[in-house]
């Protein structure tokens, strides 16, 4: 007996070993990443506040610190993009996939490993080329060559392959990541040999293309920057003489724009309020003022996220830093887990437009609209679908039995009040800091920085070093992986606009019936649609700078439209079964999907009811605007 089961432990050693050279492998790859991007979030802060103070204290700008910043962006958008694949952080649709059998998840897993090696694959030898070209061009204020910047993109693009390869290898079901790579390679073979039919088919290409081959990604769980990313360069190279560069060309200008540089500061920021009890502040004054009414502490949920979302730039991060303080307290007075879940999904999407939304940001960068104007317009239209939540809580609630609850006393109520002023005085701070001129919307994040910062050092006395690494981590993933989906919707919008789509979108949507009013109508069920698909960021990237300049030539004010199409898009990307944010939801709450599904259908419908009053009233979205 024994020396028959001698036989094996040498085999079984052999595949301990190798897997554990394989988690080495991996877990130094992914130092080898984090620590750099890390850092890279730091220096962005360093040098947007030194710009800051140098301008508005000593008088004297730093001429180079744009020019710096834009350099180190894109190496924290590409290093952050790898950390977030490293992670599995990329932004996927998973609603089909979690419908699938084990088998066939495993299978779309490959699928979606094999998708991402293809399009890194793809895009390498451009991404080298366009770096390659750049060392001719020489940067105005550093006076050094523009391929400092643009080896990020090569750069980026090697780390992820290596990791797609890493994957493959890990997978335990061999014969699935085969079956996927066989698959990939059959569809490449496909296409080459139909490349004469598609040349000939014209604008068919875009249903092919950017409907059926991005749907057909997208819900076999292929990260949404990979599919859009893969049919725009299928696109270009089957159907059109265009150079493949042109697609990194359209990924790095997606990338680079300046206001971006604005989305992992408001991330970092967003996870600082709630590591230093800011948040936990504001909940508590909320709590012991509205705490002894009839639904009470669903009030405070909605108004919480109100405030929160006027610091943070990042929803996960709002549900992140309410959710845990609220919810115990509100399952003790017996409120039901899913609409708890449903109700923290509907204030998700309430407050998309709270500046300053990462959301408005993207479409300040996009579309050229003033983000000021932006900020200013989005704070009226999130407080009117806020209130239609509070008028269905009011009616769900008003039989709650409240009797074992004490009502908190005018004296803990100002105590509250005091504690709280300082973390409800960060959105006037960075509201005032951009309206005076001291910093522009990407600089301001970072006094929201330091003012977090010193407010948990010296006040709240809540300030966790030892979880500072893991948040600018954290804060370089989501950043990367919004910033990758931007590069790549931007080079599809590109491809779009052209093969005469424009032209095409602006003539049907001009002849809608209703006028402005039924232009209106459509974009919002459109990107209700768009962004329970494609989720928010994607959506808005991929079809903002194709609507936006139809919506002046109906006569829609540009930041009345940006409210609507923002809402409509919070709309789908909270609501189950395919929005991601309901997911995310209830990632955070720690409650399973399937509680929520019922209750949030009443909130979906008060926040339509708000969406619809929006679109009547275009002064909520535009009163507070200054006259030009």
């Amino acid at each position: 007996m024994h020396l028959e089961l001698a036989d094996d432990p040498p085999a079984v050693a052999a595949a301990g070993s190798y897997r554990a050279r394989l988690k080495w492998l991996d877990d130094a790859l992914g130092v080898l990443i984090e620590i750099p991007a890390a850092l890279l979030v730091v220096a962005e802060i360093v040098v947007l506040l030194s710009g800051v103070v140098s301008r508005y204290v000593f008088h004297q700008p730093i001429v180079w610190a744009d020019e710096l910043a834009s350099i180190l962006f894109l190496w924290l958008a590409m290093l952050g993009a790898v950390v977030a694949y490293r992670r599995a952080e990329h932004m996927r649709m998973t609603a089909v996939v979690s419908l699938a059998s084990p088998k066939m998840r495993a299978f779309l897993d490959a699928v979606s490993l094999a998708a991402g090696l293809v399009f890194i694959g793809l895009l390498l030898e451009p991404a080298y080329e366009f770096a390659s070209e750049e060392l001719f061009v020489q940067t105005p204020a550093l006076e050094i060559t523009n391929a400092w910047r643009a080896a990020a993109l090569p750069v980026g693009f090697v780390l992820m392959l290596a990791i797609a390869a890493l994957r493959l290898v890990e997978s335990a079901d061999w014969k699935a990541s085969l079956g996927a790579l066989v698959l990939a390679g059959a569809v490449i073979a496909a296409l080459f040999y139909l490349e004469p039919t598609l040349r000939t088919l014209g604008n068919w290409n875009l249903l092919i293309f950017f409907v059926l081959v991005v749907g057909a990604l997208v819900f076999s769980g292929v990260p949404i920057a990979f599919a859009f990313g893969l049919a725009t360069f299928a696109y270009l190279t089957f159907t059109t003489r265009a150079p493949s560069m042109v697609v990194v060309g359209r990924m790095d200008e997606g990338m680079s724009h300046l206001i971006l540089l604005a989305v992992p500061l408001f991330v970092f920021l967003g996870l600082l309020i709630e590591m230093t009890g800011m948040a936990k502040a504001m909940v508590g004054f909320l709590a012991a003022l509205l705490g002894h009414v009839r639904g009470g502490l669903h009030y405070v949920l909605v108004g919480a996220m109100y405030l929160v979302s006027g610091i943070s730039g990042s929803k996960a991060a709002d549900m992140a830093a309410v959710a845990p303080v609220l919810f115990p307290e509100m399952k003790a007075r017996g409120a039901k887990e899913g609409d708890l879940v449903a109700l923290l999904a509907a204030t998700g999407a309430q407050t998309e437009t709270i500046p300053p939304s990462l959301v408005l940001i993207t479409i300040g960068s996009v579309t050229g609209v003033s983000i000021t104007a932006l900020f200013t317009g989005g704070l009226l239209p999130g407080l009117v679908l806020g209130i239609t939540l509070c008028a269905l809580v009011w009616w769900r609630y008003r039989g709650e039995d409240l009797s074992h609850v004490r009502r908190a006393t005018g004296a803990e109520i100002g105590r509250a009040l005091v504690i709280a002023i300082p973390a409800l005085a960060l959105p006037f701070v960075i509201r005032a800091a951009v309206v005076e001129g001291v910093a522009t919307a990407t600089e301001v994040s970072t006094i929201g920085i330091v003012y977090a910062m010193l407010a948990g050092l010296l006040i709240y006395r809540q300030f966790d070093w030892r979880r500072l690494y893991p948040m600018l981590v954290s804060t370089a993933s989501l950043s990367g992986a919004i910033l990758l989906i931007i590069g790549a919707a931007t080079g599809m919008a590109w491809a779009l606009t052209q093969s005469g789509f424009s032209q095409s979108l602006a003539v049907i949507m001009k002849s809608l019936p209703g006028g402005p009013l039924g232009f209106l109508a459509v974009s919002a069920l459109a990107f209700i649609v768009l962004g329970s698909v494609l989720e928010g960021i994607p959506a808005i990237v991929l079809f903002g700078p194709l609507l936006f300049p139809i919506a002046r030539q109906v006569g829609v004010h540009e930041v009345h439209y940006a409210m609507v199409v923002i809402l409509a898009m919070g709309v789908g990307l909270f609501a189950p079964p395919f929005g991601v944010g309901y997911y995310a939801a209830c990632a955070i709450s720690r409650i399973h999907p399937d509680a929520g599904i019922r209750p949030i259908v009443g909130y979906m419908l008060a926040l339509i009811a708000g969406l619809v009053v929006v679109i009547l009233v275009p002064w909520i979205s535009i009163g507070f605007l200054a006259k030009p």
